[in-house]
């Protein structure tokens, strides 16, 4: 993977084998992806264990990004949603202009992505479904509110024992278990759940656009720095050029 067109970093939680995996399928030729583990301890899935892992991450974040950018990306992702849900719309955004004056890198997060998508594809009801427990779904719910999104229904995948090793059929069901007529999309929250086999059938059979966490951040970093190329099977927003207008980023000399 060469990256004559871009460089891309992503911030991920120490635990998950998907995001690597998953943005290496979806990034363009000329492309790559690199990648920096964050500091979090204790559980994952709740809101409670969340909040812990999450004051860990922030903790150590500096230090985090800086060995990232070390490798010199044009743009650094938060590839953690979650971590958004408990900072909330405000720390979100403080946390990618501190972030952004540190290491002279445009910041983005999953989440803020996911929003951009949304306002993209000119969605303004929304479903959600996700593998987390029901306090930390209706966190989430709460914060894409902040945005002014109207969340119709939020649900969460039953008896979840590892995010990371749940299957195409289970995500598939919680896509059409969540969506409601009245939807204009569905929104597949946590960057750990396996998902991009089946957004692109999931959409087909819905007839409305259906994204999750892993295609709306790769999808905003493109945008961030000017790439348009078309990614095709996983959803209108990465095949459409048209959700992806040329950025004024120019990207950084090497």
């Amino acid at each position: 993977m060469t990256d004559w067109r871009a460089r891309l970093g992503f911030l991920i939680p120490p635990g998950t084998p998907t995001v690597e995996r998953e943005m290496y399928e979806l990034a363009p030729e000329g492309v790559s992806v690199h990648f920096a583990r964050m500091v979090a301890r204790g559980a994952v899935g709740t809101l409670q264990n969340l909040q812990q892992r999450a004051a860990s991450q922030l903790e150590h974040m500096d230090e985090t990004v800086e060995l990232l950018a070390s490798v010199e990306p044009d743009v650094i992702v938060l590839a953690h949603t979650a971590t958004s849900y408990v900072l909330g719309r405000d720390g979100d955004d403080k946390l990618a202009r501190r972030l952004e004056q540190f290491t002279g890198i445009p910041f983005i997060s999953a989440l803020g992505s996911a929003v951009a998508a949304f306002e993209a594809l000119g969605l303004r009801k929304v479903a959600v479904g996700t593998p987390y427990d029901r306090a930390l779904t209706l966190r989430g719910k709460a914060v894409l509110e902040e945005y002014g999104i109207e969340v119709v229904n939020a649900e969460c995948l039953p008896d979840v024992k590892s995010i990371f090793e749940e299957t195409p059929r289970r995500v598939y069901g919680l896509v059409k278990s969540a969506n409601r007529p009245e939807a204009d999309g569905v929104f597949v929250s946590g960057v750990g759940l396996p998902t991009l086999s089946v957004l692109g059938a999931a959409e087909t059979d819905l007839g409305k656009p259906v994204l999750s966490s892993a295609c709306a951040m790769m999808w905003n970093a493109l945008r961030t720095v000017g790439i348009g190329t078309s990614v095709p099977g996983y959803g209108r927003l990465l095949q459409d050029a048209k959700y992806r207008p040329p950025s004024a980023y120019r990207p950084r000399r090497r």
